[in-house]
């Protein structure tokens, strides 16, 4: 099968709003019929542009995949009435099968733009709108404050604007913890803002927003995405469900660096937060959702969503801070990155695992011209170079710079202790002495991470067990007095989390910290033992 893609497709005449900006007395239908034409002139032109820019982005893409910039990506151009589809490099270190248009890949957060348009056909039988408040969908949700509990809408949480501090639950899925679990914990938390005081990046939030959406109108959100959008727009690769990602033959391993090179060590199942970060799919259903996207809902002639919910999806609610390469003001919508330029507004979003997985899309809907790019591994800036570049030859000069390397910086500064040469640098000072392994060993707990346990084998080395049932196990490494370190990925040593512990006056640990779950206000566990 041809590895590159290039066809015409059906798509129904995109619908246009009358634009503001046109004059005053030309007549609704005459401004309509104008603006049409505008925008299928401006596509045609892209197109033009994109069929001229592919063997510039292809020798680009080789280079990256050459000087090892990635072990594989996908790429998804829709423009006007055609679409690019085309695979790059392995989908597996070490193993010769190539990435193709059909090899699945987990797009981390680049599912919640994906999740914004299911919840936008959820809506389709009017059964709640974005302004639905949680409360009369799910009274059994709870945020820490009872304003916000009874106020938070499906918007406000699909938005990032619910007050929960950023990234609150992540650690909870991490540790093992299931998404009732991690969604009743959110009560516990003290909110890191006002209620729609300002944007607060939360994935467990999302994915409440999301749940509840779908439990409107009687269904589980993994059956609503199958039911209201990979179904009616023929995304047969894609799912909500890691069980199906594994499923697939043709799918795209996780990658991160050790020693040096690129290496398939780590797994990462989201099932826990699917609607912010559980998609898996590949650049040939993703082409469809983009066709999708940018003619507001309808596909093949068939209306899959409203297009009053969908536009909704793109107003700015929050401003999310600027872009780090350009500066460029970042506003969040529903569940989509929102800027604004020369070629007027743009959708966008990334999605990044840390265990080994970068993706991309970016739209600009004035031109009927979309990109995703897709890749196995993390960190890595090769997804938005690669949208840079190809941005650049469609509308612009051609000649801007190379953007790989201060991209790959922002993403390996995500990554603590990443090292992209070798694991181990130069060996730390020498610790302190420890105490005796019975100053340590005892249960602690809090209500948000619950009981953690640490034991002491015969030779004195502690362990570590936390998670549901403790099933989470591992060692610790002493690095300073009552100061351990412990590798959560045993496959990725080189991003450890820190864990000390306070001692007392009888000479035993009364309390254990772990930096990891600093940000969410329950990094301190307290003893359960009585103390001698």
């Amino acid at each position: 099968m041809p590895r590159t893609q290039l066809y015409s497709k059906m798509r129904p005449l995109h619908l246009v709003a009358v634009s503001l900006f046109l004059s005053a007395g030309m007549p609704a239908a005459a401004q309509v019929t104008a603006e049409v034409a505008s925008i299928e002139a401006r596509a045609g032109l892209v197109s033009d542009r994109v069929r001229a820019a592919i063997p510039k982005l292809e020798t680009y893409i080789e280079t990256l995949i050459a000087t090892d910039a990635v072990p594989g990506l996908a790429v998804a151009i829709v423009s006007g009435d055609e679409v690019y589809l085309k695979g790059f490099g392995i989908r597996k270190a070490g193993a010769p099968e190539r990435v193709d248009a059909d090899t699945v890949f987990q797009i981390a957060s680049l599912s919640k733009p994906v999740s914004s348009t299911i919840v936008a056909a959820l809506m389709s039988d009017g059964a709640f709108g974005w302004d639905t408040r949680i409360s009369q969908i799910d009274p059994s949700f709870q945020l820490f404050e009872a304003y916000s509990t009874a106020n938070v809408t499906v918007a406000d949480l699909l938005s990032h604007r619910s007050g929960l501090p950023e990234a609150v639950g992540d650690e909870l899925l991490t540790y093992g913890f299931d998404r009732e679990t991690i969604l009743h914990r959110l009560r516990l938390v003290e909110p890191a803002s006002s209620f729609r005081g300002r944007y607060e990046y939360s994935n467990s939030g999302f994915t409440a927003g999301a749940v509840a959406a779908a439990h409107a109108v009687g269904l589980e959100w993994e059956d609503a995405a199958e039911t209201m959008l990979f179904g009616p727009l023929g995304m047969n690769s894609s799912s909500m469900r890691y069980g199906d990602f594994l499923a697939k033959e043709n799918h795209a391993e996780l990658h991160v660096r050790h020693d040096g090179r690129w290496q398939a060590r780590v797994k990462r199942n989201n099932d826990a937060q699917a609607p912010a970060g559980g998609v898996s799919t590949n650049v040939r259903d993703l082409a469809r959702w983009m066709n999708f996207v940018l003619s507001n809902g309808v596909y093949d002639g068939r209306r899959i969503a409203a297009e009053d919910a969908l536009a909704a999806s793109h107003i700015p609610l929050s401003f999310a801070g600027t872009h780090p390469i350009d500066g460029t003001p970042v506003f969040y919508g529903i569940g989509w990155g929102l800027t604004h330029g020369a070629d007027g507004w743009v959708w966008t979003h990334a999605g990044a695992f840390t265990a080994g997985a970068r993706s991309v899309v970016t739209f600009y809907p004035d031109r009927q011209f979309a990109v995703a790019v897709l890749s196995n591994a993390h960190p890595t800036g090769a997804p938005e170079a690669v949208t840079d570049k190809l941005v650049d030859l469609v509308l612009s000069s051609g000649d801007g710079p190379d953007t790989i390397e201060p991209w790959n910086a922002i993403y390996a500064s995500m990554v603590p202790g990443y090292s992209s040469t070798k694991s181990d640098s130069a060996s730390p000072p020498s610790p302190s002495p420890v105490l005796a392994p019975e100053a340590y060993v005892g249960r602690y707990r809090n209500p948000y991470l619950g009981t953690a346990v640490v034991t002491a084998s015969d030779d004195g080395t502690l362990t570590l067990a936390l998670g549901p049932d403790g099933n989470l196990k591992r060692p610790l490494r002493h690095v300073g007095r009552d100061r351990f370190t412990f590798a959560l990925l045993d496959e990725v040593p080189e991003t450890p989390f820190g864990i000390g512990f306070n001692i007392g006056a009888e000479g035993v640990a009364t309390t254990m910290s772990i930096d990891d779950f600093t940000d969410s206000g329950f990094g301190t566990l307290e003893r359960m033992d009585d103390l001698p």
